[in-house]
Protein backbone atom coordinates (compact mmCIF):
# COMPACT_ATOMS: atom_id res chain seq x y z
CA UNK A 1 0.00 0.00 0.00
CA UNK A 2 1.47 3.02 -1.01
CA UNK A 3 1.47 6.25 1.47
CA UNK A 4 -0.78 8.54 -0.09
CA UNK A 5 -3.57 5.43 0.15
CA UNK A 6 -2.21 5.32 3.21
CA UNK A 7 -3.03 8.76 4.72
CA UNK A 8 -6.47 8.90 3.15
CA UNK A 9 -7.96 6.01 4.92
CA UNK A 10 -6.23 7.42 7.69
CA UNK A 11 -8.11 10.48 7.13
CA UNK A 12 -11.41 8.62 6.95
CA UNK A 13 -11.02 7.14 9.80
CA UNK A 14 -10.53 10.39 11.62
CA UNK A 15 -14.04 11.85 10.08
CA UNK A 16 -15.56 8.30 10.85
CA UNK A 17 -14.80 9.23 14.38
CA UNK A 18 -16.19 13.05 14.53
CA UNK A 19 -19.43 11.95 13.12
CA UNK A 20 -19.87 9.48 15.09
CA UNK A 21 -19.11 11.72 18.31
CA UNK A 22 -21.28 13.66 16.93
CA UNK A 23 -23.86 11.28 16.65
CA UNK A 24 -23.39 9.98 20.01
CA UNK A 25 -23.54 13.67 21.38
CA UNK A 26 -26.65 14.10 20.31
CA UNK A 27 -26.57 16.22 16.78
CA UNK A 28 -30.13 16.01 15.58
CA UNK A 29 -31.24 17.38 19.17
CA UNK A 30 -30.68 21.13 18.19
CA UNK A 31 -31.91 20.86 14.76
CA UNK A 32 -35.46 19.46 15.97
CA UNK A 33 -35.65 22.36 19.00
CA UNK A 34 -33.96 25.14 17.17
CA UNK A 35 -31.12 25.76 19.86
CA UNK A 36 -27.82 25.98 19.88
CA UNK A 37 -25.13 23.58 18.75
CA UNK A 38 -22.73 24.47 21.98
CA UNK A 39 -23.50 21.53 23.99
CA UNK A 40 -22.43 19.40 20.95
CA UNK A 41 -19.35 20.52 20.32
CA UNK A 42 -18.81 20.17 24.07
CA UNK A 43 -20.18 16.90 24.04
CA UNK A 44 -17.84 15.83 21.19
CA UNK A 45 -14.54 17.52 22.97
CA UNK A 46 -15.24 14.77 26.27
CA UNK A 47 -15.74 12.11 24.08
CA UNK A 48 -12.73 12.98 22.50
CA UNK A 49 -10.92 12.94 25.71
CA UNK A 50 -12.02 10.15 27.20
CA UNK A 51 -10.69 8.40 24.09
CA UNK A 52 -7.45 9.75 24.66
CA UNK A 53 -7.52 8.03 28.09
CA UNK A 54 -8.51 4.87 26.46
CA UNK A 55 -5.65 4.89 24.01
CA UNK A 56 -3.37 5.38 27.27
CA UNK A 57 -4.81 3.12 28.71
CA UNK A 58 -4.08 0.49 25.94
CA UNK A 59 -0.62 1.81 25.82
CA UNK A 60 -0.25 1.12 29.18
CA UNK A 61 -1.02 -2.77 28.69
CA UNK A 62 1.11 -3.32 25.25
CA UNK A 63 4.12 -0.97 26.98
CA UNK A 64 7.01 -2.26 28.88
CA UNK A 65 8.72 0.92 29.94
CA UNK A 66 6.34 3.72 30.63
CA UNK A 67 3.38 1.45 31.84
CA UNK A 68 2.79 3.71 35.14
CA UNK A 69 2.60 6.95 33.34
CA UNK A 70 0.39 5.52 30.51
CA UNK A 71 -1.50 3.72 33.59
CA UNK A 72 -1.96 7.68 35.45
CA UNK A 73 -2.14 9.56 32.96
CA UNK A 74 -5.41 7.43 30.82
CA UNK A 75 -7.25 6.45 34.20
CA UNK A 76 -6.86 10.66 35.13
CA UNK A 77 -8.25 11.67 31.60
CA UNK A 78 -11.02 9.03 31.76
CA UNK A 79 -11.63 10.17 35.15
CA UNK A 80 -11.74 14.37 33.52
CA UNK A 81 -14.08 13.25 31.20
CA UNK A 82 -16.65 11.57 33.87
CA UNK A 83 -16.31 14.89 35.53
CA UNK A 84 -17.16 17.02 32.73
CA UNK A 85 -20.17 14.46 31.67
CA UNK A 86 -21.32 14.82 35.20
CA UNK A 87 -21.08 18.64 35.06
CA UNK A 88 -22.83 19.03 31.65
CA UNK A 89 -25.63 17.28 33.14
CA UNK A 90 -26.12 20.01 36.16
CA UNK A 91 -25.54 16.72 38.76
CA UNK A 92 -22.59 19.10 40.33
Amino acid sequence: MNKTSSKILAGFKYIYLVAFFALLAGFFHPLITNTSFDSVIIGVLILFVGLAGGVLLYKAATSEKKREIFLGGGFALMAISLYYIIALTGRI
